[in-house]
């Protein structure tokens, strides 16, 4: 992988703490939409098909990239879709960042520590976001087979090509522009992905 991601935020690696520090991001109800998108990308991330049938590796380093990939569905589904979606965003990205800081607090990470690691996941995100938006925008599937096996598959070796065939598959289905009324759920904090497997494909 491009990036040093030996010790990304420990968020990624224990669903408990997650799942406690993302019902405290929910607590308060009058708090942005952002954050309710922010659950849903971590949630999405935790489904097990990724792990068992699309061969991503199930460590800190695959969770990491696929709770950054649906982050970045999240933030380009909004770009470019009128003022409130960019607020929306905007603040995705920092409830994204608060939550990096938050949990190496509570590992004990000490403040100079912790501004660098951030620091260094933020400049990661960026990367992938570039990435993915030069891939999706380019004819064909090539460059987005680089960018997943890049980032996705990093640190993995021969991942069968149907299998990457498929994540692929999944990408380009969830980066699809949304129509107006999926754009409304969003800014309300409502985001619904699809399933990681379309059974059709799977069964070819």
């Amino acid at each position: 992988m491009g990036d040093d991601l030996s010790t990304p935020p420990p968020v990624f690696a224990m669903p408990s703490r997650i799942l406690a520090a993302l019902s405290r991001l929910l607590a308060d109800p009058a708090d942005p939409p952002a954050r309710s998108l922010y659950l849903a990308a971590a949630d999405q991330a935790r489904n097990p098909a990724f792990y068992t049938r699309l061969a991503v590796p199930d460590t800190l380093d695959g969770r990491y990239e696929l709770v950054t990939l649906h982050v970045y569905l999240l933030l380009r589904a909004l770009k470019g879709r009128g003022k409130t979606a960019h607020d929306v965003g905007r603040r995705l990205m920092e409830v994204m960042v608060d939550d990096f800081d938050r949990t190496l607090r509570e590992m004990g990470v000490g403040d100079t520590g912790i501004a660098r690691r951030v620091k260094q996941m933020a400049r990661g995100f960026a990367g992938r976001q570039a990435a993915y938006d030069a891939a999706l925008e380019s004819p064909g599937d090539e460059a987005l087979d680089v960018a997943a096996d890049n980032n996705i598959y990093g640190t993995v070796t021969d991942v069968p090509a149907q299998t990457r065939a498929a994540m692929i598959a999944y990408i380009r289905r969830e980066a699809t522009p949304p129509d107006a009324e999926r754009l409304a759920e969003l800014l309300a904090g409502r985001a619904a992905f699809g399933p990681v497997v379309e059974e059709q494909a799977a069964e070819k």
